[in-house]
């Protein structure tokens, strides 16, 4: 059957997204917990405006593409989290939580699936690429701060040690080994797929909502 998500689902897809998936795990997951909903004619259409409409904030040409690239690489988004002791998330900053921070920070909008990030489930300094129009690609620098901490600066972080991890690493290297299974996207419904809400969507994992 089909569903709409209205937040981002590990494993899955993102926020606003139109997936396919077996009757039980919608209905004895995804529907009970609220990470989706029946994908109606209706609000299929619905979703269909709003991308419309999101396309026409996008660079429509590569002069428009580099000036945002510009922007984009010259800013470092910044996210306070809540964070343990060793530095793991209680959730994960994901594809939609930088979309929505950028167009609350920057006024600029993004096209969530072009950008490479696996979701980030510790605090540090990250990089991650995103297409911003055919051929023209910028490197977004994310900061990810426990609530009431900081990082240390660059030039304090031990000789040879990594402080950037690009999105691949941290889905494959060590950064991901301490992440809980079955992450899901606590963040704003689907009539937020814009981003609009000015709310910024960090996820909570299953495991640490008790």
């Amino acid at each position: 059957m089909q569903v709409v998500l209205r937040q981002d689902v590990d494993n899955l897809g993102l926020r606003g997204e139109v997936v396919s998936v077996a009757r039980g795990y919608a209905r004895n997951y995804l529907l009970p917990r609220g990470l989706a909903e029946l994908a109606t004619p209706g609000l299929v259409a619905e979703l269909a405006r709003r991308d419309a409409t999101l396309v026409r904030h996008q660079a429509r040409s590569v002069d428009e593409a580099q000036a945002i690239v510009a922007r984009l690489e010259s800013s470092e988004l910044r996210f306070d989290v809540k964070a343990g002791p060793t530095g793991s998330l209680f959730g994960s900053v994901t594809a939609t939580s930088v979309a929505d921070r950028l167009w609350e920070t920057e006024k600029i909008r993004i096209d969530r699936r072009k950008l490479e990030l696996a979701p980030i489930k510790r605090v540090g300094r990250y990089t991650a690429p995103i297409e911003v129009f055919a051929g023209v690609s910028a490197e977004l620098r994310l900061l990810v701060v426990p609530e009431g901490g900081e990082l240390p600066p660059d030039d304090d972080a031990s000789a040879g040690q990594a402080v950037e991890p690009t999105a691949s690493e941290v889905a494959s290297g060590d950064l991901a080994a301490e992440a809980g299974d079955d992450s899901v996207a606590v963040g704003a419904a689907v009539g937020d797929v814009e981003g609009g809400s000015g709310t910024p969507s960090i996820t909570e994992d299953d495991s640490s909502a008790a």
